[in-house]
């Protein structure tokens, strides 16, 4: 049968997975998917996403593309592959596109979300979704100190060594907000690209800025030193969702 190129919008509960990208003998997003469609095609079958998440970090739209058999149709693949993939993963939306689409290389920006609860008790349904900050944030110093991070940078002081060769650390973040809307603190971070947990960094020094451990204008500092240091704490997997990447 002939194959056509399909694009998936997926969302998932990446508690219980190793990341997204497939790894010998460990549980992943990716390989989860790559099985899914090995049962509905007879056959092996890359999933090519637009990025990796890390151990424990969720996606509300990650965006992959597969080759599959034309025969089967948009909404059949959508019903048979979220009737065998485990409930933590659920493919959202299908549709067929050029041969020549690819989810990574065309992605134009991203878009990752960090959920922060900010209270004494956090209730236990958010455990997985959201970082536990006791202390109290000041979430104005963590805006202004986050309109300093917004540009054209080199985040090498925001990053963690990828252990792969890495052509330049210079991306342009344009936007970092920070917003709270009762106990829950928002960090969202747009770019064209992002380096190794330079979300998890960028979050860490926020919440370091909003209890007061630092000035909101280390911001600058920081950038201008190029070099990670442990003023930049990796904050924790569970309050990151890869939330949108945009094709136009």
């Amino acid at each position: 049968m002939p194959m056509q190129r399909y694009k998936f919008l997926i969302a998932y509960d990446g508690f219980e997975y190793a990341g997204w990208q497939v790894q010998p003998g460990m549980k992943t997003i990716q390989g989860e998917l790559e099985k899914c469609f090995q049962r509905l095609m007879g056959r092996e079958v890359k999933v090519h996403g637009s990025g990796r998440t890390d151990q424990g970090v969720h996606a509300f739209g990650q965006v992959a593309h597969a080759d599959l058999s034309g025969s089967l149709g948009d909404k059949k693949i959508i019903q048979a592959a979220n009737a065998l993939l485990p409930p933590a993963i659920r493919i959202l939306k299908v549709k067929s596109v050029p041969a020549e689409f690819h989810a990574r290389r065309d992605a134009l920006s991203k878009e990752y979300r960090y959920f922060i609860w900010n209270g004494a008790v956090m209730p236990p349904f958010l455990c997985r979704y959201r970082t536990h900050i006791r202390l109290p944030l000041n979430v104005s110093a963590m805006q202004r100190s986050a309109a300093l991070l917004i540009g054209k940078h080199d985040f090498a002081a925001f990053t963690v060594n990828p252990r792969r060769v890495v052509e330049s650390t210079v991306r342009n973040l344009s936007l970092l907000a920070v917003r709270r809307r009762g106990n829950e603190i928002t960090v969202t971070a747009r770019s064209n690209g992002f380096l190794y947990r330079m979300v998890r960094s960028l979050a860490g020094f926020l919440i370091r800025v909003g209890i007061g451990d630092l000035p909101p204008a280390e911001a600058k500092i920081i950038l201008e030193q190029k070099k990670r240091t442990a003023v930049v704490p990796t904050a924790p997997p569970q309050g990151l969702f890869l939330w949108r990447v945009d094709y136009e």
